[in-house]
C-alpha cells in the first residue's frame, strides 16, 4: 500500500515512531528526507501524497515539489498559526490547516507565569532590591478578578482553564461569541472595548490576520484599567507597538508581558527591538519561546498526525486556514 501522507521536514526516531503509529491505518506516511537529493524520487513520493505536513511549505518545497503534488489535497502545518505562509506558491486546491491546540497547555502555562510575575510586581520588585530599595507596595490578586482572553480557542481555553483556578472570571472573545464551560462571558470582536474595559488581565491569543493586524492600537488601550497586563504570546504585529510602548511609559502601572515581537531576528541571533520594551520596568519578555518546550516537536507531530487522520478519514479537518484572510508573511511560526 503507497504512502498517503508525506512529511517534507526531517524527522527523528521518536517523531518517526509517533507519525507510523497514528498513519500506518491509512496507507503509512513517507519521508521526503528519505529521497535525498532524488528529484524522481521526491517527485513520485509527493504525486501519490494526498496530505503534507510540513512547518514551512515555501522553503521545505521548491515549486518542482508544489508542481508535483497534484494529489494533494491537505497541507498540514506543524505551525499553530499561517501568517508566515505564501499561499500563492501551494496548489490552488489543496486547503491548508494550521495545527490549532497543539501548542495549548505549555504557551497557557507561559501566559500565567507571565501574568502571576506582573500582578506580584516581581520584576519591578527584583529591580528596586537590586538598587537598595525595600519597598512593600501592594500588588494584584487573581482572585476576583476577570480575564479577558482575545482568541478563544486551544490557546484561549487552556489559559481560561489556569486563570479559573486562581478564582478569576473569564471573559472569552472569538469569531462565534460562544466559549466551552470555563467562560463566563463570550463576545465577538464588536465586544472587544466591552471586555477591555472589564479586564484585569488581557491575553492575546488571535492569530495574525488582515482584520487583527493591530486591533490593540491606542484607543484599545486607553480602555484598559490603569493596573490591568496584557499577555501577548500570539504575533507582535496585532498590537501597535508605537502605542504600546507610549502607553506603558505614561501608565507605569500598567504591566506587559511580551513573548512574540515585531521584529524577531530567529533563534540565537542579536536581538535589537526598534523600542526600548525591556528598558521599562512594567515589561517582562520572552524571546518567542511559549510553546517551546521538552517533548514539544514530538507532541507537535503527533497532533498533526491526528488532524490528518481525520482528513484521511472523512472527518471535519480543525484549523483550516483562508487564503483571503493574509496579506503579509512577517509573523514567525509557532
Amino acid at each position: 500500500m503507497s504512502a498517503r501522507t508525506v512529511l517534507t521536514f526531517h524527522a527523528d526516531g521518536d517523531q518517526r515512531r509517533v507519525l507510523a503509529e497514528i498513519l500506518a491505518p491509512f496507507g503509512g506516511i513517507a519521508f521526503l528526507q528519505d529521497a535525498g537529493e532524488d528529484r524522481d524520487a521526491r517527485a513520485a513520493m509527493l504525486r501519490q501524497a494526498e496530505a503534507v505536513i510540513t512547518w514551512i511549505p515555501g522553503h521545505e518545497l521548491s515549486r518542482d515539489d508544489t508542481t508535483a503534488l497534484g494529489n494533494a489535497s491537505l497541507i498540514q502545518l506543524l505551525t499553530a498559526g499561517a501568517d508566515h505562509i505564501d499561499f500563492t506558491r501551494l496548489p490552488q486546491h489543496a486547503r491548508v490547516a494550521g495545527n490549532v491546540g497543539a501548542y495549548a497547555d505549555p504557551m497557557a502555562e507561559h501566559v500565567l507565569a507571565m501574568a502571576l510575575a506582573l500582578a506580584k510586581r516581581l520584576p519591578q520588585n527584583h529591580a528596586k532590591l537590586a538598587a537598595g530599595t525595600f519597598d512593600q507596595a501592594r500588588t494584584l490578586r487573581l482572585r476576583g478578578g476577570v480575564a479577558g482572553i482575545l482568541g478563544y480557542g486551544g490557546i484561549g481555553s487552556a489559559c481560561a482553564r489556569l486563570f479559573r483556578a486562581f478564582g478569576m472570571r473569564i471573559y472569552a472573545i472569538n469569531t462565534t461569541g460562544r466559549a466551552d464551560e470555563h467562560a463566563d462571558q463570550a463576545g465577538t470582536l464588536a465586544d472587544l472595548h466591552d471586555m477591555l474595559a472589564g479586564a484585569d488581565i488581557v491575553v492575546v491569543t488571535l492569530p495574525l490576520t488582515k482584520t487583527t493586524r493591530g486591533l490593540i492600537g491606542a484607543a484599545e488601550l486607553d480602555a484598559m484599567k490603569p493596573q490591568a497586563i496584557l499577555v501577548n504570546v500570539a504575533r507582535g504585529a496585532i498590537v501597535a507597538e508605537d502605542a504600546l510602548f507610549e502607553h506603558l511609559r505614561a501608565h507605569p502601572d500598567f504591566c506587559a508581558g511580551i513573548d512574540t515581537w515585531w521584529d524577531e531576528p530567529g533563534n540565537g541571533k542579536p536581538f535589537h527591538p526598534r523600542l526600548p520594551f525591556l528598558t521599562l520596568p512594567n515589561v517582562l519578555g520572552s524571546p518567542h519561546n511559549s510553546g517551546i518546550v521538552a517533548g514539544m516537536d514530538v507532541v507537535s507531530v503527533a497532533a498533526a498526525a491526528r488532524n490528518v487522520a481525520a482528513f484521511l478519514r472523512g472527518d471535519p479537518v480543525r484549523g483550516v486556514q483562508d487564503p483571503a484572510d493574509y496579506d503579509a508573511k512577517d509573523g514567525q511560526p509557532t
